[in-house]
């Protein structure tokens, strides 16, 4: 079990390979799902000296203050401290585990598709030969990694939101979480906050789903390990863990009370939790917009996309100055070729002090499986990273 004085390498030694130990004691589950490709692997990302090393043990006598934390890794600041704990009591009844995807529709799936069709892609890749652009785009993934790994001192929450359906907030939330959990160290946590049929699970590829928001509010405790914790999460790949919001049933609710209390809690154990919110003006939704120390705004790139996310950011304005401030806006191409100009409306949603990213057109996000990272295109892979690196920055002006 890690504790307070090494436990960055535990963490990294049992999270990293096989899921806990204590996952079926708990009544939790790991997910199947193979290992995505990572980021790197598709952008070419160079891997800082900090990166690949382990982190070092700390001694087991009480330590000094702690030093600064060495870049790439988190603060130690984000584990429980207690060394001598108290037995935890644990729900004497387990839910039932269910399938994110029902029989009946489970072989109704097609296959994935690649974000772009092969002709684009090798002519992508001939432009850039000849332009001489890959030097560049290096030294801008590297900058962009360089960001990602910066370490953080307490958890850093980015909260995902939109003002209706459909306008791609849980494609952008599973995006932050991938890129996050790719790039960094420390543990990061996706916590589904829209019980009404979210689809979090599905993007990320969960099989099976047990525990809920709602369930761990009651069961978390002070202490509680990370290793306690995750038992009843669902584990994805590169050290990324899940709390669903339901199990696929129709009227699972969530109050704020319920939501405040999970949060406040997990905070400390993940370097970065990335939460898919309710649609505005839902009360979650505000509370999570509010105590975020980030927020996401998904719009789809049309008209009527942009003219409600512009009245939101107007209304936003009127708000205490770091809300707009620490607020992004993601504009997420429908259709290859959009009903409006995309950089026109990108440039009069930043008038109001916000900033704005552009998630280009992709064949494989469009279609609403899984989130395959090695078959999105590298437009998207790009924007992705540039939208990650962006909203983290913002979170850490935020404490």
């Amino acid at each position: 079990m890690p504790h307070a004085d090494n436990w960055q390498g535990d963490v990294l030694r049992d999270l990293r390979g096989a899921p806990p130990q204590n996952a079926v004691a708990h009544g939790g589950q790991a997910s199947t799902t193979p290992s995505r490709a990572g980021f790197h692997e598709q952008m070419a990302q160079p891997q800082t000296q900090e990166h690949q090393q382990a982190p070092a043990q700390a001694p087991a006598q009480p330590p000094a203050p702690a030093p600064a934390p060495a870049p790439g890794q988190a603060s130690a600041a984000l584990m429980p401290a207690p060394a001598t704990r108290s037995p935890i009591t644990r729900p004497s009844h387990a839910p039932d585990s269910r399938a994110v995807v029902d029989s009946a529709l489970a072989g109704t799936a097609r296959r994935p598709l690649h974000g772009e069709p092969l002709a684009a892609r090798a002519s992508r890749a001939l432009r850039r030969v000849v332009a001489s652009s890959a030097a560049r785009e290096v030294a801008e993934i590297t900058r962009t990694a360089e960001t990602l790994q910066q370490p953080v001192t307490t958890g850093r929450q980015i909260a995902v939101t939109s003002i209706r359906g459909g306008a791609g907030k849980t494609t952008v939330a599973a995006l932050l979480g991938t890129a996050y959990a790719h790039y960094r160290q420390d543990p990061v946590l996706l916590v589904e906050a829209d019980p009404a049929l979210g689809s979090l699970p599905l993007r990320l590829g969960a099989e099976t789903l047990r525990w809920t928001t709602a369930d761990l509010a009651d069961i978390v405790e002070p202490q509680m390990s990370l290793l306690d914790v995750t038992g009843y999460l669902v584990q994805l790949p590169d050290n990324a863990w899940l709390l669903p919001g339901s199990r696929g049933q129709i009227g699972a609710m969530l109050d704020t009370a319920t939501y405040g209390r999970v949060m406040v809690a997990l905070r400390r154990y993940f370097g970065v939790t990335v939460v898919d919110c309710e649609t505005l003006p839902a009360e979650v939704a505000r509370v999570a917009l509010s105590a975020a120390q980030a927020r996401v705004l998904a719009a789809p790139a049309t008209l009527d996309g942009v003219t409600s996310t512009y009245a939101v950011l107007q209304w936003m304005r009127e708000l205490p100055p770091h809300m707009i401030a620490g607020t992004v806006v993601v504009l997420s191409s429908m259709m290859a070729r959009p009903g409006i100009d995309v950089e026109a409306a990108a440039e009069t949603l930043r008038s109001t002090g916000a900033g704005v990213h552009v998630l280009p057109y992709d064949r494989h996000l469009a279609a609403g499986g899984a989130l395959r990272t090695e078959l999105l295109s590298r437009p998207t892979r790009l924007a992705a990273a540039r939208l990650a690196a962006d909203v983290f920055q913002l979170s850490q002006k935020r404490r």
